[in-house]
């Protein structure tokens, strides 16, 4: 069966297990939907490789097909296949393309259409439950993103790490479209192919596909530390910049210690400098906050060729990759919340924070 750009499978084609992350394009054809009975019929929906250069899903995908190869699954699995083009050359996305990411909600392209009849069928299924598996491109934690403030998420989203961060936008991920008829979480599982975060992943997944039910108990204190961004960290486009303390002798108008993206998920304090001004430049950074303002002047100071906090930050998905930086951004500021405090509510204002 052909759908909107995306075969429908409802076997594991021969070599999938095999196959890397290039080789996806020659072997499926484009995206694909494949969905295998198990012993309980609420499916898991898994979606990997909605970005071509984060391959921890397809291995995720790989071993846990293995692992059942020879028996039934505990549960039925459907998994989403995304963007095997740019997998191809190893690319986010390619030039042209839209994010694969980004394409869950309202829109008429043909990549959006493809995702509106994928979640049109998962819709029609039973699903228990829908993790959609990332990589970062500097050094996080592993961690859990949700977008809804109710128990259950809660319980998938710690299933994972007890570090969970929180946000409602954009309305456009696959996170957020599988949040309308089921619980659903975003794991960010650290550099591609990292074989730690492979193997949370993987546990994480069968652990999952064995759960016959979520939790009735309530979370206590200790079971999550949640977080929700407030601001995004953006970089003009007439700007240029540099990392590890190059580009000051070559006019370069910002440039980062090397440090910098170590200290994801850890306080920086007030004052200190979280980057450097090319002496002339009127350069400056972003920050972005829920309601489209930018708030920079809240964060930064200037002091000579010194750009400063001006008050306690925690970032979260720090990088130093130039071309997600313009894509995307540079990093989140986030803020710790009272998540028992906070009553179970399907919508909450936030930030347009971009699942990576």
């Amino acid at each position: 069966m052909v759908g909107l750009g995306f075969r429908v499978l409802h076997q594991v084609p021969d070599g999938l297990l095999e196959v890397d992350s290039a080789g996806l394009l020659d072997l499926l054809g484009g995206p694909a939907l494949i969905h295998l009975e198990g012993n309980r019929k609420d499916s898991l929906f898994l979606s990997v490789m909605l970005h071509g250069n984060e391959y921890t899903g397809l291995l995720v995908m790989q071993q846990i097909l293995d692992r059942y190869q020879d028996r039934e699954l505990p549960r039925s699995l459907s998994i989403f296949i995304g963007n095997v083009a740019a997998a191809e050359q190893n690319l986010r996305t390619l030039p042209g393309q839209p994010d694969y990411n980004r394409i869950w909600g309202y829109g008429d392209t043909p990549e959006h259409q493809m995702t509106h009849q994928v979640m049109k069928e998962m819709s029609e299924r039973q699903v228990f439950a829908a993790v959609d598996v990332h990589n970062n491109s500097g050094k996080n934690p592993h961690f859990a993103i949700i977008c809804r403030h109710e128990k259950n998420f809660y319980h998938l989203a710690t299933l994972f790490n007890r570090t969970v961060v929180y946000t409602v936008k954009p309305d456009t991920t696959s996170t957020w479209g599988m949040s309308e008829f089921c619980p659903a979480v975003t794991l960010e599982c650290g550099l591609p192919g990292d074989q730690h975060g492979v193997a949370c992943a993987v546990e994480y997944i069968d652990a999952c596909l064995h759960l016959s039910h979520f939790p009735e108990r309530p979370l206590v204190e200790h079971d999550m530390d949640l977080y929700q961004l407030v601001s995004i960290i953006k970089i003009p486009s007439t700007y240029s910049f540099a990392f590890n303390g190059a580009g000051m002798d070559d006019g370069t108008d910002i440039v980062f210690s090397k440090n910098l993206t170590s200290m994801n998920f850890s306080e920086i304090a007030s004052g200190e400098r979280f980057c450097r001004i090319k002496e002339g430049s009127d350069a400056f950074l972003e920050a972005w906050d829920k309601h489209g303002k930018d708030r920079s002047a809240e964060f930064f100071t200037r002091d000579g060729e010194d750009y400063k906090l001006t008050v306690p930050v925690m970032p979260a998905m720090l990088t130093d990759d130039a071309n997600i930086i313009r894509m995307d951004c540079l990093c989140y500021l986030m803020e710790r919340i009272d998540w028992k405090s906070i009553k179970e509510k399907p919508e909450n204002e936030n930030i347009p924070v971009q699942t990576s």
